[in-house]
């Protein structure tokens, strides 16, 4: 598929930094789903909508890299040297800091025994630190696949990538609960996982577009948006608890989702004031650091100023916790990245 410009790259700074703020309004908002059957109905109710709003964020991620990435030809050492390194440093320094936070809460008891406690942080430096980190763990995996999957996108038709991407959609399709019956014995393993969002960016993000057709994926949005909320109630009340069908990034409607995101994002760029601009280009600088350390900034809110959804109306407290949250975090790691050594772990 030929790697033509991406008309203008302003889109995809705006995407960059909407999604990391719907990342943070989405952990805002998850202890809320926890309180069906526990509280009144309509708190719940509006934890569902903000949890579908930002549901399309991960995916969005993703896709953004591979509308950076996957068009460039790489030298596999300056590639793994450049960006896997990037990626990995300010990983281990934030694990660390969560890590020492669970000693410091009590969460983790310190015996006194330092193998044992070696042990304990390695643990959790296997699985995660934090909850938010399980996206660093899957980055890492496909940034190790980038400079293989780039090689058959830079020399693929686009009917090749086309074929591709029916065919993740497809194994996704059937791996879903009440479709899984139907999947047959065949290794699919190549088509699933978030690769196909690697690729959908670039696909996206290369395709000629005759026509605009704003409306048409504002339309897309708003329906998943009411189909999915309205959706995950039902469920709720058919399981009597959680249920995440529609909420899970390897989904269908998350693919629907997200994919009209993106391309709202590329077809539509309002004009704002430069003061915005501005604002967006520095937070975008240090978008990987704010993702790493906003969990802890929210942790720390909730524990010792009691900052969460319960403060106000969740229609208005969640935004703003979350205005609150990215605005913390952007300043820590701003600071950070101007002491010795801080823009190595500043993300």
């Amino acid at each position: 598929m030929a790697a033509t410009k991406t008309e203008n790259i302003e889109w995809i700074n705006n995407l960059r930094v909407i999604a990391l703020f719907a990342v943070i309004i989405l952990h805002t908002t998850s202890p809320v789903l926890e309180t069906y059957n526990k509280g009144p109905l309509s708190i719940w109710l509006i934890g569902d909508f903000y949890n579908t709003l930002t549901r399309f964020a991960v995916p969005v991620f993703v896709m953004i890299s591979g509308a950076l990435l996957l068009h460039r030809e790489y030298e596999l050492s300056d590639f793994l040297k450049k960006r896997l390194v990037r990626i990995v440093i300010p990983f281990l320094f934030w694990s660390c800091i969560y890590i020492s936070y669970e000693f410091y809460n009590e969460d983790l008891t310190y015996t006194g025994l330092n193998w044992k406690t070696i042990q304990q942080a390695l643990h959790l430096l296997k699985y995660g630190s934090s909850y938010h980190l399980w996206y660093v763990y899957m980055l890492i995996g496909l940034y190790l696949f980038v400079p293989i999957i780039s090689k058959f996108v830079r020399n693929a038709t686009p009917n090749e990538i086309l074929y591709f991407l029916i065919v993740w959609f497809i194994v996704m399709l059937l791996g879903q609960p009440y479709l899984s019956r139907f999947k047959p014995s065949l290794d699919l393993r190549y088509f699933e996982g978030f690769v196909g969002y690697l690729v959908l960016g670039h696909y996206l993000a290369f395709k000629p577009l005759p026509n605009k057709r704003v409306g048409l994926w504002a339309f897309v949005f708003l329906a998943c948006l009411c189909g999915f909320s309205l959706g995950t109630y039902l469920l709720y009340q058919h399981y009597n608890g959680i249920s995440t069908l529609l909420y899970e990034p390897l989904s269908p409607p998350i693919v629907l989702m997200a994919t009209s995101v993106f391309m709202l994002g590329r077809l539509w760029v309002p004009k704002v004031p430069g003061i915005i601009i501005s604002f967006r280009d520095f937070a975008g600088k240090y978008n990987y650091g704010i993702y790493l350390s906003h969990a802890l900034i929210l942790t720390l809110l909730n524990d010792y100023l009691d900052m969460n959804y319960k403060l106000y109306n969740p229609w208005v407290s969640i935004p703003c916790i979350a205005i609150v949250c990215f605005s913390l975090s952007l300043m820590l790691v701003f600071v950070i990245s101007r002491i010795p050594f801080g823009k190595y772990v500043s993300g």
